[in-house]
């Protein structure tokens, strides 16, 4: 049933209760069908009047250029639409959806992954010919690190080789997703005229003359589906009674359970991750949408069916967030977005309390006060001002200046730090030169507030060079960075080829010892630091600990010690890329009453580094990409070799259908126009993606033209 509302923590001004609001995501594989499934409900909502269409560069939440030109989503789009349910325990009742758009493309992962950090459900879309598709396993793991309740839709049912019990049991397979048709497809690709549904036991027909899907009829099941669906009728209640004690006595008893019994268990099922409804439908063909949004909110929590969000004090204990109107205000920094007309946007998720227009909150990241002079409820790119944001809320204000994604604001004098995001750390780098000294200053502009945007964009300077690096997730990413300080920033600039970010690491144990004796002007410089240094397995990171005894090194030139150590790690001796996944440990040193300072232990530190990792068999590593290529059999082989002469490892080999479904592991640095090479292989039938999967030891001739190009 809905949770009845609760006077203490709905504030009487809110249009929505608490209970009424759904905060969702949409995620998939590229090309899924994301953005047109939202434009649809932004149609069947009456937030739009017409529907928009990715590949003619009219959708709504695909606003910026690039977006257009390009035909995918580079940036999360939040937009906020009402529903009121047609079907189920909530039927009648209005609610307010919140919903953010992320990108598939596994170059801006980082929009994907800030995103469900905030958000409290998720529609997983797939499409039902290609079923469970690489992305498909990033933004699914994301879901699962967050633990976010989650729909699938089961997308594309009109298309060629759809199938959608294919689709599920990839889930099933894939993700060891707990996925259980909710809705079955009446036909499929031409066919698909229709849903069962398995909770009321009754047909869903569209109105194949109503091109905009608005008209459909509720009736008897087909009979030739009648067995069928009696069948996935019984499954449902079979998984449903296996976690719900109460729907299992009644199932076991013989009573009747009616179909509002069903989805009260779905949606508990659901809320606690240990089921997953999955819906079909053709978003393109304006089919199953209303029902999606139906669903959205009968089964997708509210910020009150959630566990309190948990964050920390100053001290390191942990502290409750309950979604209250009444309680002190907290909240999530979640998106920066810099904005023509009104300057930096901070997009805000309100975990408790109430955030008014004019406000001063205090950043517990900083301890500043910010004034917030506007509040916004998004709407892509365009917007509504608001003079107040309630518990479970996202919006975004105008007037915080230092302020960061994954800051927490809160009242003042709230001891609170929030969980803030984690990203991956970029993989490829590129220069970028001003071409003349104007450009240099907008370009500095430019390169900090689009790095102010994007946590996985990085801006840095070669020591050795002076040029200027923009850092990312990929080709692409750094393309469209570029591109935007063209445009929006008017930079006049020359970027040069990208780069791999390569790694170094330690290929055994092994100690080092690092002394600095100097004479500077009148005085003198001593400090003597020994370290122990043993590698660590890939990904583990970096630790610099202490273990000095008896006063070997002074107290207060311990951590110049370490911080020397860390600088060193910075630049490694094959070819000068940073030193990863190590334990460093200071162990011993000696110092002089007289001449040892900071600085002499600083350098110590960082001599001691060296001198380690000459003698630890220094290895070079290169990014290792997961290469996922589907086409036609026939260029199969043709493709697979390529892969081959690509240094690229094949993990598998599958087929659907007439497509081969080619899965291989291949340095990033083979990969440089590969997207040509396949389509030319293939005669443009063919179609990749690639995400970062891990660091590998770079084979000797990687090694030896790295090293003639560096200066190390």
């Amino acid at each position: 049933m809905p949770a009845a509302a609760t006077a203490s923590v709905n504030s009487s001004k809110r249009e929505f209760s608490i209970e009424q609001t759904r905060n969702i995501g949409i995620a998939a594989h590229i090309d899924a069908g994301k953005t047109t499934t939202t434009e649809r409900i932004l149609f069947y909502s009456g937030v739009v009047h017409k529907m928009g269409e990715v590949h003619e560069g009219s959708a709504v939440t695909d606003w910026m250029e690039q977006e257009r030109e390009r035909g995918i989503t580079i940036t999360s789009a939040a937009i906020s639409c009402n529903w009121t349910n047609a079907t189920g325990p909530y039927s009648g009742i209005e609610h307010r959806v919140n919903i953010i758009d992320t990108p598939g493309h596994v170059d801006f992962t980082a929009e994907v992954e800030r995103s469900l950090r905030v958000l409290d459900g998720a529609v997983a879309v797939f499409c039902a010919v290609a079923g469970v598709q690489p992305q498909s396993e990033t933004v699914w793991r994301q879901m699962t690190k967050y633990r976010v309740p989650r729909i699938a839709f089961i997308n594309k049912m009109d298309r060629v080789g759809a199938d959608f019990f294919a689709a599920v049991e990839s889930m099933k397979e894939r993700l060891a997703a707990k996925a259980h048709p909710i809705f079955l497809p009446i036909g499929e690709e031409d066919g698909f005229s229709g849903m069962v549904d398995l909770a009321a036991m009754q047909a869903i027909i569209f109105d194949a003359s109503d091109a905009n899907g608005l008209s459909f009829e509720t009736t008897e099941i087909p009979s030739d589906m009648l067995e069928s669906a009696k069948k996935y009728h019984e499954s449902l209640i079979e998984a449903l009674a296996d976690m719900d004690d109460t729907l299992a006595e009644k199932y076991l008893e013989g009573q009747d359970l009616t179909a509002d019994d069903i989805r009260n268990s779905i949606r508990k099922a659901t809320i606690s991750l240990d089921f997953c409804p999955v819906i079909p439908g053709s978003a393109f063909k304006n089919k199953g949408v209303q029902v999606l949004l139906d669903s959205i909110v009968n089964y997708l929590p509210c910020p009150l069916d959630l566990p309190p969000m948990k964050g920390q004090d100053s001290r390191g204990a942990e502290v409750e967030v309950k979604a209250d109107d009444s309680a002190g205000l907290a909240g999530l920094a979640f998106k920066l977005m810099n904005d023509s007309y009104v300057g930096k946007l901070v997009f805000f998720r309100v975990y408790s309390g109430e955030l008014k227009k004019g406000t001063a909150v205090c950043n517990t990241r900083t301890g500043k006060t910010e004034r917030i002079s506007r509040l916004l409820l998004m709407k892509a790119n365009d917007r509504e001002d608001i003079e107040v944001a309630y518990s479970g809320d996202i919006c975004a204000m105008v007037g915080a200046r230092d302020v960061i994604t994954g800051d927490t604001l809160c009242l003042k004098g709230k001891d609170l730090r929030l969980e803030p995001p984690t990203f991956p750390e970029p993989v490829i780098s590129m220069s970028i030169e001003p071409k003349t000294s104007a450009d240099r200053d907008k370009m500095t502009e430019g390169l900090e507030r689009l790095s102010e945007e994007d946590p996985t964009f990085v801006v840095s300077v070669d020591e050795e060079t002076g040029q200027t690096l923009i850092n990312g997730m990929g080709e692409l990413h750094l393309e469209i960075i570029r591109d935007r300080l063209f445009r929006e920033f008017k930079v006049g600039a020359d970027a040069g080829r990208p780069q791999i970010a390569y790694r170094e690491a330690f290929g055994a144990a092994c100690e080092g010892e690092g002394k600095f004796i100097r004479q500077m002007g009148e005085k003198s410089q001593y400090g003597d630091a020994r370290i122990k240094v043993e590698p660590l397995e890939r990904g583990a990171g970096v630790e610099v600990i202490d273990k000095t005894v008896d006063g070997a090194i002074p107290k207060e030139f311990i951590q110049p010690t370490l911080d020397g150590i860390i600088e060193a790690a910075r630049n490694g001796l094959v070819a000068g890329y940073p030193v990863v996944d190590f334990r460093a440990t200071l162990y011993g040193g000696s110092f002089d009453e007289v001449d040892s300072s900071e600085t002499a232990f600083k350098m110590a530190g960082l001599f001691a580094f060296r001198d380690a990792m000459e003698k630890g068999a220094p290895l070079l590593l290169e990014p290792m990409m997961r290469v996922e290529v589907e086409t036609p059999e026939e260029y199969q082989g043709d493709i697979m070799g390529d892969l081959n002469r690509r240094r690229g490892q094949i993990l598998n080999v599958g087929s659907k259908a007439i497509i081969a479904q080619i899965s291989a592991l291949v340095p990033l640095a083979e990969m440089f126009g590969y997207s040509t090479t396949v389509r030319s292989l293939s005669k443009g039938r063919a179609s990749y993606s690639m995400e970062p999967e891990r660091f590998e030891e770079a084979p000797p001739n990687v090694v030896k033209t790295l090293k003639e190009k560096s200066y190390y």
